[in-house]
């Protein structure tokens, strides 16, 4: 277990780097043989929502360092109340506390993103696409994207996380992430069981419907459990689903990147 911690340690970023480039290469594919949409242009959606790649990296390696940073910090000092369980020695225990917590804060964080106005604007750029796809993962402004990581780090200092579970988490994040955003649905029967646990595609794809009150439901980021719990948990027939936002359907909003980088600088817009 300490080899398999030091190597995670060690070389974090180019695991998550590889295994995301693997798992989108495979999703597409996925999405090419067993899509549940296919009356679109997906090279040219995936090139629209490629630019946010490129956006992103500056806030990623800045927030990256305070990570760093912060972990060192907790860790030298005991700091967070992990360092505080009884069980904190045990690594596998530890692994699945630490990931349940920042799994919840991930779902406070999303209907914050969804409940204060402003902040919305940002996270719309990602809601406004009207195809939800692999691609549609890369779709985030990085405004919300520095927001994302900064409610992370904070998740983490309060903590006292390792960084070998923040990475650890980090991979599963970006399967489960990749997995819900797919143009794919599970058979029900599947879903159901799966469901039970976990985000899937036909979950996602709810929150990801144009109108109220599915918008504002199944935030959970890995684990489903989060929205039973608090009440925003629904489903809705595959035949019922429109993706989008109903303040954003027009083309000239959506169809270029300019347009989408814009859309958090501009005038509110009320969810109908």
């Amino acid at each position: 277990m300490n080899y398999f911690q030091h190597f995670i340690t060690g070389n974090g970023p180019q695991i998550q780097l590889i295994l995301f480039i693997g798992l989108f290469f495979i999703s597409w594919n996925i999405e090419n043989i067993a899509g549940v949409i296919f009356n679109y242009e997906k090279w040219k959606h995936g090139f629209l929502n490629m630019p946010f790649i490129f956006t992103n990296i500056p806030g990623q390696l800045l927030l990256g360092l305070a990570f760093v940073k912060t972990i060192e910090w907790t860790t030298q000092y005991q700091f967070g109340f992990l360092h505080y369980l009884p069980f904190n020695k045990n690594s596998l225990l530890l692994f699945a506390i630490t990931f349940i917590f920042l799994d919840f804060g991930e779902y406070i964080y999303h209907v914050i993103m969804h409940k204060v106005k402003r902040l919305w604007m940002f996270h719309v750029v990602h809601h406004s696409d009207n195809v939800v796809d692999v691609s549609t993962t890369l779709r985030e402004h990085p405004g919300e994207n520095f927001i994302r990581l900064s409610f992370t780090l904070f998740w983490v200092f309060i903590s006292g996380a390792a960084f070998w579970i923040l990475i650890l988490r980090q991979i599963i994040q970006a399967f489960t992430t990749l997995f819900a955003h797919m143009n794919y649905r599970l058979p029900e029967k599947t879903d159901s069981i799966i469901g039970l646990f976990f985000i899937t595609p036909n979950l996602h794809q709810v929150h990801h419907h144009y109108k109220q009150p599915y918008t504002d439901c199944n935030y959970g980021d890995v684990l489903s459990i989060w929205d039973r719990l608090f009440g925003t948990f629904k489903k809705l027939p595959a035949d019922e689903l429109v993706f989008g936002v109903d303040t954003y359907m027009q083309k000239k909003d959506n169809s270029n990147f300019i347009a989408l980088f814009k859309i958090p600088f501009g005038k509110y817009r009320s969810k109908s």
